[in-house]
């Protein structure tokens, strides 16, 4: 968005989205904002889920998701459509540690 403007609401769909699963809103955000998101026209979608430490990356492919990658555990990764920076997984989960990174790699 070139230019915010003095509105109370927007009508331009964000690129990208980041939904934090958990167990209460885990169907609301899969189940009814995705399909949401699609018809607004968000271009990237991220699922994350804490309790299972699992990040999932989808694009929006002719008005349908497309999941483009997949993670689990405490692993580095460059996701769409930040790919041109490495998001390090372990910073998101509370108590991640060095030997997880280990045993996942």
């Amino acid at each position: 968005m070139p230019v915010v403007p003095d509105v109370a609401h927007f009508t331009l769909a964000p690129d990208w989205i980041c939904e934090v699963l958990s167990s209460r809103t885990r169907s609301l955000d899969r189940i009814r904002k995705l399909p949401a998101y699609a018809r607004a026209g968000v271009g990237h979608a991220w699922l994350l889920d804490p309790t299972e430490r699992s990040l999932e990356v989808y694009r929006l492919v002719d008005d349908r998701w497309l999941l483009v990658d997949a993670r689990q555990g405490s692993l580095a990764l460059r996701a769409e459509p930040f790919d041109t920076l490495e998001l390090d997984l372990s910073n998101l989960w509370i108590g991640a540690s060095a030997e997880e990174d280990e045993v996942e790699a």
